[in-house]
């Protein structure tokens, strides 16, 4: 018997986004007595939920914490060394890292998702495409009904996302799902969402050096890469995102911290891009990180010099982070990945 059979799981500990979901809802069929936590990377890095995490749970699609029993991720930026994977395994933690398109793969590839979910299995295409930046065009511009779907999920409206895995994970037919009266509506509600989306980002786009920049920040309005790089097309390259507020804070998801994402142009460059953007998610932020092409960080507070301060993020901050982004992006071409 392997480790893996062995493990009981009384918690789960998920990224809140689509592919954090499936990989909860496949874990969720193998323990069906496990709770369920939506979280975020600045959650785990912060330590304000270390008081959950034990050897009975389960953290997929987020960084890693030596504490929990199962870690499954593929993220690049949050592999372990190999002598904390080596320690974390020899205290009796199980470390499933692998480089797959999505964690929700890598969770359907070793819990058996096949057998207990086989309604899910054209779906889990459409989720590494989604979580790796291999969308198509076509499905955006089209809008595949798993798209709408994918931005329904939002930790902050927790009944729904935790109604959804429940139903997921007990074998509801995904189709049957999202015919479901509340799915539908907020599919519809996407959907509409997305022509208003495109008039903001008309406005407030500006493309500096093929880098798309998007200031959502203070806003309350949110949009992702492959939005903002399908209405700016092959003007850019990459997009950097702002999000949150000032004054926000990671403990008040309705109001949170300032934030960036970066994305490459996986339409133009399909291949990984022209550039790691980890490079730009960790310039300031060391708990920055995520995919090669898709990853992010908080606004960190910096002089005018460029050098973190020992104080709280002001508006200005976000300037200064921007300026620092885009020197290391105007040095790309020497260190370019295709």
């Amino acid at each position: 018997m392997s480790a893996v059979d062995e493990l009981e799981l009384h918690r789960i500990i998920a990224d809140g986004d689509m592919d954090g979901l499936f990989a909860a809802v496949v874990l969720k069929a193998r323990f069906p007595n496990a709770e369920v936590r939506f979280s975020h990377p600045a959650e785990i890095r912060s330590g304000i939920i270390d008081h959950l995490i034990d050897r009975n749970t389960a953290i997929c699609d987020l960084p890693f914490h030596d504490q929990c029993g199962l870690y499954l991720d593929h993220h690049a930026t949050n592999r372990p060394p190999q002598d904390v994977e080596e320690l974390f395994t020899l205290e009796g933690g199980i470390c499933i890292w692998e480089d797959k398109p999505s964690a929700a793969r890598v969770a359907w590839e070793h819990f058996r998702g096949a057998d207990c979910l086989p309604s899910l299995g054209d779906a889990m295409g459409f989720v590494d495409r989604l979580d790796s930046g291999g969308l198509q065009l076509q499905e955006l511009r089209e809008g595949h009904p798993l798209l709408w779907f994918s931005r329904t999920i939002d930790a902050r409206d927790g009944e729904y996302v935790h109604s959804v895995l429940n139903r997921l994970s007990q074998g509801m037919p995904l189709e049957e799902l999202l015919h479901s009266t509340d799915v539908m509506s907020r599919c519809e509600q996407q959907s509409s969402a997305a022509e208003r989306l495109n008039e903001l980002i008309s406005k407030k786009v500006e493309v500096i050096d093929r880098l798309a920049i998007m200031r959502m920040d203070g806003t309350g309005e949110r949009t992702n890469g492959y939005a903002l790089t399908a209405f700016v097309g092959e003007d850019c390259d990459a997009c950097c995102i702002i999000h949150g507020w000032v004054d926000g804070d990671i403990s008040t998801p309705d109001r949170p911290a300032l934030s960036a994402s970066f994305y490459c142009n996986s339409f133009l460059h399909p291949n990984g891009g022209i550039f790691d953007l980890t490079r730009m998610a960790t310039l300031y932020d060391e708990t920055g990180g995520g995919h090669h092409n898709a990853c992010g960080c908080r606004i960190q507070p910096l002089s005018t010099d460029g050098d973190t301060e020992n104080r709280s993020v002001e508006s200005g901050d976000v300037e200064r982070n921007l300026k620092g982004w885009l020197d290391v992006w105007s040095n790309r071409l020497s260190r370019s990945l295709e």
